[in-house]
């Protein structure tokens, strides 16, 4: 069938998703240390990660278009529903930035004006550190992504009611769109990821930081591509995306997955190398706090997919390919746990241990304190659970509002007949 249908039985599991990630987040509140540490971590960290997945498949989608790339455009869709969680996205990040100006959360130690003026690190960031620079970029940032991303979904519903397949009016401007889109975009996510993310640990920066965490998200958004397919073909959606397209994305899984590797090492080995305490201190604490989260990150996200996508009949196989896609989309969300868990798990405790005696045995239990920071705990799954339900639902609204077959788009003929080599 071309036209997705959003069934009672699919919208039931979601809203049970969802539920578990409201109990489950109400529960880390009532259960956390004096600052809510744990709660917000968990909601920054799976904000960060599904708002990342969108912006990587609408990052995609542009990359296709303005290089005329067409195996994709079976399947873009898909690429187009998920970047409409960004509107989403931007509704939750106004929740952090509101912590930001009112001190509801401590997900960064930049935000307290007197420990700031006592550090001369963080004294000599301010002028990138600071609560107007970090709204008025996420809300700039977040809005031109949302913006490129309406309206190019605006655009293809338009051409599937276009004069025909000759007709490329549409495709023309959303070549334009896309080329005025990835360096905008490329810009404005490398200095926000620094602002969302790296300034999580403060003290610390890495020049291939940016590059880390987008490739995180475009592994993501790749296997979790590829996870879609494989559940709308089985529920007899998307019968003209063939196992050529499947093979193409399995590449793709298996291309980033060396590419984040090859990040992953050369941010370590440059940061080992050079020896300098500001910049080693991340590391450091990483191998020594969080040995688990640490060295499993490497395993889940490298070792595992690299040997089994390695061959080309795991990239055409379902069985397989859903295993590995599975552990590839979560040991991303792995990824970005590692990136922000101990930055604020830090911040915490100076933030407590400041607070006097009522303060320092907050402290004392959030720094000793294992589920939830040294590793995932239950409430943590139960609230990436709930994200990753709105986040397919969000997915599947828009997929039943257009055909998931591009009617109009001149690639399309081509992209039918996608075969591998």
């Amino acid at each position: 069938m071309d036209q997705f249908i959003f069934r009672q039985r699919y919208k039931n599991i979601l809203f049970a998703f969802m539920a578990i990630g409201i109990i489950c987040m109400a529960w880390t509140w009532f259960s956390d240390d004096a600052l809510h540490t744990r709660f917000w971590s968990n909601f920054f960290h799976n904000t960060m990660y599904f708002t990342g997945i969108a912006f990587a498949a609408l990052l995609l989608m542009t990359m296709g278009i303005v290089t005329y790339g067409m195996w994709f455009v079976a399947f873009k869709r898909i690429w187009e529903a998920y970047s409409m969680f960004l509107i989403t996205g931007i509704i939750l990040m106004l929740v952090i930035i509101g912590g930001v100006w009112f001190h509801y959360h401590h997900i960064y130690h930049w935000t307290d004006a007197q420990d700031v003026a006592k550090d001369v690190v963080l004294n000599g960031k301010s002028g990138f550190l600071n609560p107007w620079w970090y709204t008025i970029g996420t809300i700039v940032t977040l809005g031109a992504w949302a913006y490129f991303a309406v309206k190019l979904r605006s655009l293809s519903r338009q051409q599937d009611n276009n004069g025909g397949i000759d007709d490329v009016t549409e495709y023309n401007q959303m070549k334009r769109l896309s080329a005025i889109f990835l360096p905008v975009g490329g810009f404005l996510s490398s200095v926000m990821i620094w602002q969302w993310i790296m300034s999580v640990d403060a003290h610390w920066y890495s020049t291939l930081f940016a590059w880390y965490a987008t490739a995180s998200w475009v592994v993501a958004c790749f296997a979790f591509t590829a996870l879609m397919i494989i559940f709308l073909k089985g529920q007899k959606f998307m019968d003209f995306v063939t196992v050529e397209h499947m093979h193409d994305v399995g590449k793709f899984v298996f291309a980033m997955t060396i590419f984040w590797a090859y990040l992953w090492f050369a941010q370590f080995m440059l940061i080992w190398y050079g020896n300098n305490g500001e910049e080693t201190i991340y590391f450091n604490r990483q191998m020594q706090e969080y040995p688990v989260m640490f060295w499993g990150n490497v395993i889940i996200n490298f070792v595992l997919p690299f040997l089994v996508l390695l061959s080309n009949y795991t990239k055409r196989k379902v069985g397989p390919m859903v295993f590995i896609c599975l552990l590839v989309f979560f040991g991303h969300w792995w990824d970005f746990f590692l990136m922000i868990k101990p930055g604020m798990l830090h911040t915490a405790h100076e933030e407590l241990a400041s607070m006097g005696d009522h303060g320092a045995h907050g402290a004392e239990h959030v720094s000793h304190f294992v589920e939830g920071f040294t590793i995932p705990g239950l409430l943590e799954l139960g609230t990436m659970l709930g994200f990753f339900g709105l986040f397919v639902y969000v997915t599947f609204v828009q997929l039943g509002k257009l055909s998931l077959r591009p009617k109009n788009d001149p690639l399309l003929p081509e992209s039918l007949h996608h075969h591998v080599q």
